[in-house]
């Protein structure tokens, strides 16, 4: 059997869920001569990388940072020290953290390589191994989450993911107490399947609304109904739960990779826009009821046509009807400049940064809602 990530890949599948840091960097120390090993993972918020084997050690630093943000290794051959090579963990797109080995000398090309496979192989160890170990959820919190966090969370998709012809991210805020805006999606051969919420009330309550939404959706879903089916089914079961008195404003779309027709059904608030040649405008649809609001609802399909390179925006309320102190909202004018200022990132980064933005509006004031952005971008070909 090989030294390289075939024989790693089967050690961390016969590992403990909780020791794959360990496993990895027994690895690269007998394989690669490691003099150093550290596994950061993203925190919650995605602004710090926090390390796992040392669990009281720095976080990660301005290298770590560019290698979790350009998704491209970072070799830094320091003259004074051991070698330091930062790779990403990375799994379908949805960025987990960064893997730091530290060497005596530089690695070959060939070890880079090897080694880049390694962490591929560790990124889906972590992904499946959350399910039955909280160790790398307790890394990624610099503080306690609310009871409404830990279960919105827990329904959320991951934060971003990738194929050949797209790429998509989505960002919640606050990270450590929100309540009922929520995004989820869904890959199916060539169509995405995705769904922004803004769910009504506060705390608690609002999330149980938000959690029989989006499972009711994926009920459907998973059963091969349409958007509108989705719809029609959460509404359904929102109204026999709370009999009208609680209702969830959702944006449902769903995007043909191939031809970039876009199905959409607009039930409440969530705003979509498109970037398109340096311009970015509006998508106009029909608002019909928010999910819930009345029994037996029955909602239509609008189409959307996407061109290549264009880039598809869906914001909540909570980020387009921000008004801190009651001043002019968010979306007036401050969202179209954030915006504006993510051209050239990919939707991973985008996303973050026009949540940053939205936090420098409330300007240390703390924002009435959560606020809920996902982002795609439509390549067409592949990559």
């Amino acid at each position: 059997m090989s030294d390289g990530p075939t024989s790693v890949g089967v050690s961390l599948r016969a590992a403990p869920p909780d020791r794959l840091p360990e496993v990895t960097a027994e690895h690269l120390r007998t394989r690669y001569a490691a003099e150093g090993v550290e596994v950061l993972l993203g925190d919650l918020s995605l602004s710090a990388l926090r390390p796992l084997l040392d669990p009281d050690g720095p976080a990660g630093g301005p290298l770590e940072q560019r290698c979790f943000g350009s998704q491209q290794p970072q070799i830094d051959p320091r003259p004074d020290g051991p070698t330091r090579l930062i790779l990403p963990l990375t799994v379908w797109g949805d960025r987990l953290g960064v893997l730091r080995i530290e060497t005596g000398t530089p690695p070959s090309r060939t070890a880079i390589e090897e080694m880049h496979a390694i962490a591929g192989e560790l990124a889906m160890a972590l992904r499946t191994a959350d399910r039955d170990t909280d160790r790398y959820h307790h890394a990624r919190r610099k503080q306690r989450l609310t009871m409404a966090a830990e279960l919105q969370w827990d329904l959320l998709p991951g934060r971003s993911l990738s194929g050949e012809r797209f790429r998509l991210a989505g960002a919640l805020e606050p990270a450590y107490a929100v309540y009922g805006d929520h995004y989820d999606w869904a890959l199916t051969g060539d169509r995405i399947t995705a769904t922004v919420l803004n769910g009504s009330g506060d705390g608690l309550e609002a999330t149980l609304l938000t959690a029989v939404a989006v499972n009711a959706m994926r009920n459907a879903r998973r059963s091969g109904a349409n958007i509108v089916e989705q719809a029609e089914l959460a509404s359904d079961a929102i109204y026999s739960r709370n009999g009208g008195n609680a209702h969830v404003a959702t944006l449902l779309l769903e995007i043909d990779l191939i031809s970039g027709a876009v199905e959409a059904v607009d039930a409440g608030s969530p705003r979509a826009m498109i970037a398109r040649n340096g311009d970015i405008r509006q998508v106009t649809l029909e608002q019909q009821l928010p999910l819930g609001m009345f029994g037996d609802t029955r909602y239509e399909i609008q189409k959307v046509q996407l061109e290549p390179a264009d880039r598809l925006l869906v914001v909540s309320d909570g980020v387009h009807a921000a008004a801190p102190g009651g001043g002019p909202d968010f979306g007036s004018a401050a969202l179209l400049t954030a915006l504006r200022s993510t051209r050239l990132q990919p939707p991973s980064e985008a996303v973050g940064t026009v949540l940053r933005s939205l936090r420098d509006y409330h300007a240390g004031t703390d924002a009435e809602d959560d606020a809920v952005i996902v982002c795609l971008d439509w390549l067409r070909q592949a990559a």
